[in-house]
C-alpha cells in the first residue's frame, strides 16, 4: 500500500469507532498529520476520506481555506497598496476573517455526526505570529458539532504538532492520525 493509502486505512479506524457526545470542542478535533511532501498526494484523495466517512455512516463536509488569504486581500479595499508595500499588512484582520469564515462554515453543519475536513493548514505558515492553525483550532472549537479533521502537513511528536515541521510547535488535545506515530 502507497503511504496515502496507509493513511487513509489509519482514518478508517478512527472514524468507525463509536462516538462520544459529551466532548468538549478540542476533543473533537482530529489531526491527520502527514510530511509536507506528501500534500499534494494528500490533496488527491480528499474525496476518499470523503467515501471512508460515508462508508462508517457519517456526513462529510469540506472547508477548504487554501486561497482564504488571496480571496481576503483581493477584496480589501487597500490591496494595493499592501502589492507595493507588503511590510504594511497586518495579518490580524485577516485571521479574524479567517475565524468567522470557518465558523460560519461549520455553524452549518447540522447532523452531529458529520465530520469536517479543513484542508490548507500550510498556507497559514509564514503569516505572522497571530495566524497559527493552534489559534484557528483555539477560536473554532466551541462551534464543532461532530469532528473536525484537519489535514495537517508536518510532524507529531509527544503530543506537539509541528506545522511544515517547523522549529516551534504546540501541544493541543487534538486526536493524532498517522501512519509510524506522525514522524
Amino acid at each position: 500500500m502507497s503511504y496515502v493509502e496507509d493513511l487513509i486505512d489509519s482514518y478508517r479506524r478512527y472514524v468507525r469507532l463509536p462516538w462520544q457526545d459529551n466532548l468538549a470542542g478540542d476533543q473533537k478535533v482530529w489531526m491527520v498529520v502527514y510530511p509536507p511532501e506528501y500534500e499534494r498526494r494528500v490533496r488527491l484523495h480528499v474525496e476518499e476520506f470523503a467515501t471512508t466517512t460515508a462508508q462508517a455512516g457519517h456526513a462529510w463536509q469540506l472547508i477548504d481555506i487554501t486561497i482564504s488569504f488571496e480571496r481576503w486581500l483581493g477584496a480589501h479595499e487597500y490591496a494595493a497598496e499592501y502589492f507595493d508595500e507588503p511590510e504594511l499588512l497586518n495579518a490580524k484582520p485577516f485571521f479574524d476573517h479567517l475565524v468567522d469564515e470557518v465558523k460560519d462554515q461549520l455553524a452549518s453543519v447540522e447532523d452531529a455526526h458529520t465530520v469536517v475536513g479543513l484542508l490548507g493548514a500550510g498556507t497559514l505558515f509564514g503569516l505572522g505570529d497571530r495566524v497559527k492553525v493552534s489559534a484557528l483550532l483555539n477560536n473554532v472549537s466551541e462551534q464543532i458539532t461532530g469532528r473536525l479533521l484537519v489535514f495537517f502537513p508536518g510532524q507529531y511528536d509527544l503530543n506537539t504538532y509541528r506545522l511544515l515541521n517547523a522549529r516551534d510547535g504546540w501541544n493541543y488535545l487534538a486526536t493524532p492520525i498517522a501512519v509510524n506515530g506522525g514522524k
